[in-house]
């Protein structure tokens, strides 16, 4: 289980370290074996291999006759790179995902269960700024109740 928030630089050549904390554990998941994709938020998602297989599997057997479905797959699959943690236990980030999330040094990793995200570091900022905001009581309905 990935949690927690890393603030990190990625290298000249695009290249992040993962924080040693969740190097072990991905080795022992899935051999260093990742992907990387696009989110809609304009983040990327960071899922061992073994996480990845069933969503890839779920979307595609969607119809892709409906538009919306088609969107996203494009978005999930066509962005989807598989990608290995070399022996320094970083990954190499494609120009085209960088490009995509805007990703230029500073960055932040944040656990999510099963995957990471993966955001710029102003963008993450604002982000978190804004949708934390629940100051006009828009509380969605599944956290009625819910306490910490």
């Amino acid at each position: 289980m990935f949690q927690g928030a890393a603030q990190l630089n990625l290298d000249s050549k695009g290249r992040l370290a993962i924080p040693a904390k969740h190097r072990d554990e991905l080795m022992a998941h899935c051999a260093g074996q990742l992907v990387l994709t696009a989110d809609a938020d304009g983040c990327l998602l960071f899922y061992p291999q073994p996480e990845w297989q069933p969503i890839r599997d779920k979307l595609l057997k969607l119809s892709a006759l409906n538009p919306r479905i088609r969107a996203l797959q494009r978005r999930l699959i066509g962005y989807a790179e598989e990608v290995e943690m070399d022996a320094a236990g970083r990954v190499l980030i494609s120009p085209a995902l960088r490009g995509y999330a805007s990703l230029d040094k500073r960055v932040m990793l944040i656990g999510q269960g099963n995957k990471f995200e993966l955001w710029d570091e102003a963008k993450w900022t604002t982000q978190q700024d804004a949708e934390l905001s629940f100051a006009n009581g828009e509380l969605p309905p599944e956290l009625e109740g819910f306490t910490l």
